[in-house]
């Protein structure tokens, strides 16, 4: 059973700095692309950044020089550093695993930044 769990959300003010981490057990192959996605209400939800089995990555421009992504492929695991963290970045994050044609997503953990 293919699980991809996320910690690591929580509340916190304007100009901090939070750590997501999601790991990924059940999958039988390598995993290529592991990202976050986030979605706030009322929005769609969007690319905040992803990283390759290489170690290329990519961020929306939003979170471009804030936000640090990075993974362990012999764990099967991703996490995001999150700094300088502004209310517009208030969202469910969801962690997504792309394993060749297939897609998984974690259960998402809620992301507050207060003013």
């Amino acid at each position: 059973q293919v699980q991809l769990v996320e910690s690591g959300g929580g509340l916190v003010q304007a100009g901090g700095s939070l750590r997501l981490s999601c790991a990924a057990s059940g999958i039988p192959y390598s995993i290529n692309v592991m990202g976050w996605y986030r979605q706030a209400p009322g929005k769609q939800r969007e690319l905040v950044a992803a990283i390759s089995r290489g170690g290329s990555t990519n961020y929306a421009d939003s979170v471009k020089g804030r936000f640090t992504i990075s993974r362990d492929n012999a764990k099967n695991t991703v996490s995001l550093q999150m700094n300088s963290l502004k209310p517009e970045d208030t969202a469910v994050y969801y962690c997504n695993a792309e394993v060749m044609a297939l897609r998984y997503w974690g259960q998402g953990t809620q992301v507050t930044v207060s003013s």
